[in-house]
C-alpha cells in the first residue's frame, strides 16, 4: 500500500520502542491528533492519552471509574457497534449517541487468534479520518498488542499449559494442594471458595464468529469472575469463582440466563443450553463439578418440559438421583410392581390410567390442577384416581409409595 511521507512517518513513530502503555497512547493521540483510551477485553482502562480536547461524558466517566459505565457498554451494544468490533478486525466509525454521552469515536478491537485481547477507541471530535489515518490505527493496535502481549503482567504464552491444567482440573482423580498453589502463582488466580463448573452446549456448528462472541462475553457478563475457559466440540467450558463471600448461586444462574440470551440474540442461534454444578469451596473438587454440569444437560434434554430452564445442579431435586435409581434397577432386574400393573392393563383396555397418575404426582396429589392439566372433570379424575388404586394397589395416601413410583416413572424416561 502506498503511503504519504507524512503518513509513513508516524507509523515509523508509532513503531519506535515505549516504556509504557501510557507513553504509546500519547504517541497515538499525538500522530492521530485526538484522545484515545486503551481498554482490556472487559473494559477496563489500560491507558489513555493526557489530550485535553474533545472530552465528552463518556470518557470522563470512564477514566475516573477506570472502567467504561455499563450504560456506554449496553449503549454500544444497541446501537451495532460491539457486535461489529467482536466480528471484525477493522476499524469502525460510531457516530455520537448522546444518550449514553458518547461522542464521535472510531474503536477497533485487538486480537490475539480469536481471543480478544482489547480495544482502541479514539475520540475523534469533528475530525474527518482518511484512509491512512485508518492504517495508522490499525499499526497502532499491533504495537498495542506487542505490549500488552510482551510487558503486561500475566500476560505471558502460556496458552497451553493454562489449557492443560484446566484440562487436569476437570478430569484428574486427584490434584495436588501444592499443583494448584503453583497455577495460583503462575496465573495470578484465585482457586479458592465459590468454584463453579459452568458449560454451554451449542447445537449450532462452533464458528470464530461463536467462539469470539462467548469468549468476549465471558468476559463481560459480570456476575461472577471467569477464571478458565475453553471450546470442546459443541461445549463452551467455564470455571468461574463467585465475587464476593456471600454471593450465591443465583449469581451463576444470572450469568447463565444472561450470556445464553445475548449470544443467542446477537448471532441468531437455533439452541443452546447452559448448566453449572454446586460451588465448591476447592479446586480439588472440579472433576465432580463437571460431572454435575454435564449430568444437567443430559437431564434438561432428557426432560425439556421439566428443566428447561434448570441451570443448576442444586435445584434439580430428586432429578438427581433419577439415573442412580435407573442402574441400580437394571443391576437387580427391578420392576416396580403398580407400575406393572397399570401398564399391563392400560395395555388391554386401550386406556390412560398410569398417564393420568403420572400427571397426579406431577402435581403434587391435586386433584383440582391435574384434572385442569388433563382437560377433564373433577368427579372424572376422582374416578380415574379410585380405579387406579383398585388395580394396581397403590395406597394414594402413602408418601413412600408415591414417591417411589414417580422416581421410576421419571427413570423410565432416561435414554
Amino acid at each position: 500500500m502506498n503511503y504519504s511521507n507524512i503518513s509513513t512517518n508516524k507509523l515509523l513513530t508509532l513503531r519506535q520502542p515505549f516504556s509504557d502503555l501510557d507513553a504509546l497512547a500519547d504517541m497515538i493521540s499525538e500522530v492521530l491528533a485526538c484522545p484515545i483510551t486503551i481498554e482490556d477485553a472487559n473494559h477496563h482502562v489500560l491507558a489513555y492519552s493526557k489530550h485535553t480536547e474533545n472530552i465528552d461524558e463518556a470518557r470522563i466517566s470512564t477514566i475516573m471509574n477506570r472502567k467504561v459505565p455499563d450504560k456506554v457498554i449496553n449503549g454500544l451494544w444497541k446501537n451495532g457497534a460491539m457486535p461489529k468490533l467482536i466480528d471484525s478486525n477493522q476499524p469502525v466509525i460510531i457516530p455520537e449517541i448522546k444518550e449514553i454521552g458518547l461522542g464521535n469515536r472510531i474503536a477497533i478491537s485487538i486480537w490475539k487468534q480469536n481471543e480478544i485481547l482489547g480495544f482502541i477507541w479514539a475520540h475523534t471530535g469533528e475530525k474527518e479520518y482518511s484512509a491512512d489515518d485508518l492504517e495508522i490505527l490499525k499499526e497502532a493496535v499491533r504495537q498495542v498488542k506487542k505490549f500488552i502481549l510482551q510487558k503486561l503482567p500475566g500476560r505471558r504464552n502460556t496458552e497451553q499449559a493454562y489449557k492443560d491444567f484446566f484440562w487436569q482440573l476437570l478430569t484428574a482423580d486427584f490434584v495436588s494442594a501444592s499443583t494448584i498453589q503453583s497455577y495460583e502463582k503462575q496465573f495470578n488466580i484465585k482457586l479458592q471458595d465459590g468454584l463453579a463448573i459452568v458449560v454451554f452446549r451449542f447445537e449450532d456448528e462452533i464458528t470464530p464468529q461463536i467462539e469470539k462472541h462467548a469468549y468476549y462475553l465471558s468476559e463481560t457478563v459480570m456476575q461472577v469472575n471467569t477464571i478458565f475457559r475453553l471450546f470442546d466440540d459443541q461445549d463452551f467450558i467455564l470455571l468461574v469463582r463467585l465475587w464476593k463471600d456471600d454471593d450465591t448461586s443465583d449469581k451463576i444462574y444470572q450469568f447463565i440466563s444472561q450470556l445464553q440470551e445475548k449470544i443467542s440474540i446477537q448471532l441468531k442461534l437455533t439452541s443452546m443450553h447452559g448448566a453449572a454444578s454446586q460451588i465448591y469451596h476447592s479446586a480439588k473438587d472440579m472433576t465432580q463439578a463437571y460431572e454435575e454440569a454435564l449430568q444437567t444437560l443430559s437431564l434438561q434434554k432428557q426432560f425439556p418440559d421439566k428443566l428447561s430452564s434448570c441451570f443448576l445442579y442444586e435445584d434439580l431435586g430428586i432429578f438427581q438421583w433419577v439415573d442412580i435409581l435407573k442402574e441400580h434397577r437394571q443391576k437387580r432386574h427391578h420392576t416396580n410392581k403398580y407400575i406393572q400393573r397399570l401398564r399391563k392393563y392400560d395395555e388391554r383396555q386401550q386406556s390412560n390410567l398410569l398417564y393420568t397418575l403420572e400427571a397426579y404426582l406431577e402435581y403434587d396429589s391435586n386433584v383440582l390442577q391435574t384434572a385442569k392439566a388433563l382437560f377433564i372433570h373433577p368427579n372424572t379424575m376422582n374416578y380415574r384416581l379410585k380405579r387406579i388404586h383398585e388395580i394396581s394397589k397403590l395406597d394414594l395416601k402413602n408418601p413412600h409409595q408415591k414417591i417411589a413410583v414417580y422416581l421410576e416413572l421419571l427413570a423410565d424416561k432416561l435414554e
